[in-house]
Parts: C-alpha cells; sequence; structure tokens
C-alpha cells in the first residue's frame, strides 16, 4: 500500500456449527428455524457512530485460530505502514499464503500495492472494517451500516433467510437476528474483484467466503480488557487530536470468516469501537497513481483543471 494514501485513509463465517473463540457463540448459516423474534424492549441500542483508533490489521482472538497480523510492526515496534502479512499462519492454504507473500516482498521492497481501500474499490466483508467511523442506523427489519471513507454502505435484513439464489454483491447478503444483547449479522455471496481481498496484507478469498459478526456492547471494564488485550500489536490513533471517543461505552464486532477454498479452518477476530463525539469525519476517495506489479495504475487523467 502506498504511503501517503494510507495516511489519508487512516483519517477517515458450513452449515457445520463452530465455536467462536471469543465466547463460545455458535456459527450457522442463518437463523434457526422456528426462532422467536426478539421483543423490541429487550433489543440494545447500537444506533449512533462508532470509531476505533486501530491500525491496520483486526483485533486477534483470545484463543483460537485468528487473522493474519503484521509480521514487521509488533508491539508497537516496526513500520506500521509496511503491510508484511505473517504468511505463515495456519489458518492459510498454501496458494492463499503465497498470495500474502507476494504481497509482502513488495512491501519489503519499498513499494506499494493496490488495495480496495487505495484504489476507491467496494471493500468487501469484513475488509471494510478496516474503516475508522462507523454509523449504524438500527430499525425493527433492518440495519444500515455507513462507513466513512466514501460512504460505504452495507444493508441487513433482519429475521430473513438469505434467499436460495444469491447473486454475488460486494458486500454480500446479509441477514441479521438478535441473540439476547447480541445482534448477529450473517454475510455470504461477497464478490471477489481485481482488488478484493479480506485485510489490507493482500489475504484472498473464493466465492465460499462466509462471514458472521456479533455485534455486542460492551461496559468500561471489558471495552479495557479487550482493547488491552487485543490490541497490543496493533498501531494506536487514540492521540489524534481529531479523534475523541466516549470512554465509558464500547461496541465489540467479534466476527468468524470460513471459506473452504482459501483457508484450513475458521479464524476468529474482533474491532472495537467507542462512541464518537466529536463530528462525523467524511471522506471521499480519490484514485491514485502509481507504479503497483511493475506497472503504472491505469487511471484517467485530464490536461488541465475542468474550471
Amino acid at each position: 500500500m502506498n504511503r501517503p494514501r494510507d495516511a489519508l485513509l487512516l483519517m477517515a463465517v458450513t452449515a457445520t456449527a463452530t465455536m467462536l473463540a471469543f465466547g463460545g457463540a455458535t456459527v450457522g448459516a442463518d437463523r434457526p428455524a422456528g426462532s422467536k423474534v426478539q421483543s423490541a424492549a429487550s433489543i440494545p441500542d447500537f444506533s449512533g457512530i462508532w470509531t476505533h483508533l486501530t491500525w491496520p490489521a483486526f483485533e486477534p482472538p483470545l484463543a483460537g485460530p485468528g487473522p493474519v497480523m503484521n509480521s514487521v510492526h509488533r508491539k508497537g515496534v516496526g513500520d506500521v505502514y509496511q503491510l508484511v502479512g505473517d504468511y505463515s499462519n495456519p489458518i492459510l492454504q498454501p496458494w492463499a499464503a503465497a498470495v500474502v507473500k507476494r504481497h509482502g516482498e513488495i512491501a519489503l521492497a519499498g513499494k506499494g500495492y493496490p488495495t480496495p481501500s487505495n484504489q476507491c474499490w467496494p471493500n468487501g466483508v469484513p475488509y471494510v472494517l478496516w474503516n475508522i467511523d462507523m454509523q449504524i442506523l438500527q430499525q425493527p427489519d433492518r440495519i444500515t451500516i455507513i462507513f466513512s471513507n466514501d460512504q460505504e454502505v452495507r444493508h441487513v435484513r433482519m429475521n430473513k433467510p438469505h434467499p436460495a439464489r444469491r447473486a454475488p454483491s460486494w458486500y454480500g447478503d446479509s441477514v441479521g437476528h438478535y441473540e439476547g444483547d447480541t445482534l448477529v449479522v450473517d454475510t455470504v455471496a461477497v464478490k471477489r474483484g481485481p482488488f478484493a481481498m479480506i485485510d489490507m496484507y493482500g489475504t484472498p478469498y473464493t466465492e465460499a467466503l462466509h462471514v458472521v459478526e456479533r455485534f455486542r456492547l460492551l461496559d468500561e471494564i471489558a471495552a479495557k480488557e479487550a482493547e488491552e488485550r487485543g490490541q497490543r500489536e496493533l498501531a494506536h490513533l487514540s492521540q489524534r487530536p481529531e479523534f475523541h471517543a466516549d470512554k465509558g461505552k464500547a461496541l465489540q464486532v467479534q466476527f468468524t470468516v470460513e471459506d473452504e477454498g482459501a483457508f484450513t479452518m475458521p479464524w476468529s477476530a474482533a474491532v472495537t469501537y467507542r462512541r464518537l463525539l466529536t463530528e462525523w469525519r467524511e471522506s471521499v476517495c480519490a484514485e491514485n497513481i502509481h507504479r503497483y506489479f511493475e506497472e503504472d495504475e491505469k487511471v484517467p487523467v485530464a490536461g488541465k483543471p475542468d474550471f
């Protein structure tokens, strides 16, 4: 990834059940048949604007297989902009490990590589969770999630099954339901494209990708524990004056990724958010021309201003 571009960007789960390493939650394809719809009075309020202040990877789970992490940035040491994924992670199938390795070699050579975010490409799931700010619009029949960078939008249909036939789309087909104090979002049919990847390290996926997210509110003690444990190897943006988060409230999105085409096993990760207290910061993506994979990106240019 190109360093200047990323500096700007920072400003802005098989039908077989799988147990999440975080909390023992079951991952399934859809809401169990015959389940009751939770009463409105018992549904927690996830609405509002949320921000997370870490970069660039996801928080690893307390135990069990986790996401690809940066092999050159550990515990605050190393260049956070040098995106060298640990291709030895056992979650990766050999071909997927080779893809991550290739991207890392480019980064080690001091070059950038194209990603969905630096090419203004739809980010997909779970890649889109890199966004610093996220707004949740919570309605009885649907959840809408807006991300700050280029105003990307996800739509979640509540208490509905996936259709028998579903055409791939950039953010996939997402359905949700409540399990007590947790919002569960199940996503399949995520479209693939020339820059499609799971994370900033170029980790690939296939048409078999299945992601289950579990949204839950945390009190201050639980939030601090999650942040201290899960974010110790990530870069922190908390000192930036333009970000002001409510330290008394937190939202954690735990998710499990399953893709038999790219991964050897399901793996889990998380992102922990705080309520944003300052103004919503919109960021419009602009294509950038850089030499990636020894070729210049073919981005339209104008010889003179339009006005």
